[in-house]
């Protein structure tokens, strides 16, 4: 067990910030599921705009890598731009 009140502290902060990250980074994930299981151009595009916005969130974070996140978006907006 933690000794200094500030570890104490730091203890519960890591642990509220440790749920709040993986809260947003599953959401994020069902997401783009519900992107890639989009099958017209007029539904995914607003959609692929969420998942971006997303991603840039999570990457400025450090959630996720940066690269991660720019070849996430790489690969949905491909997938949005073969949709008709």
């Amino acid at each position: 067990m933690a000794n200094h009140k500030s570890s104490i502290k730091r203890i519960r902060a890591n642990a509220a910030k440790r749920l709040r990250n993986r809260y947003q980074a599953k959401t994020t994930r069902n997401a783009i599921k519900k992107l890639r299981n989009t099958t017209s151009k007029a539904d995914a595009a607003p959609l692929l705009s969420k998942v971006i916005s997303m991603l840039d969130r999570l990457a400025k974070k450090n959630v996720i890598h940066k690269n991660k996140a720019s070849n996430n978006k790489s690969k949905l907006t491909k997938f949005v731009n073969t949709l008709s």
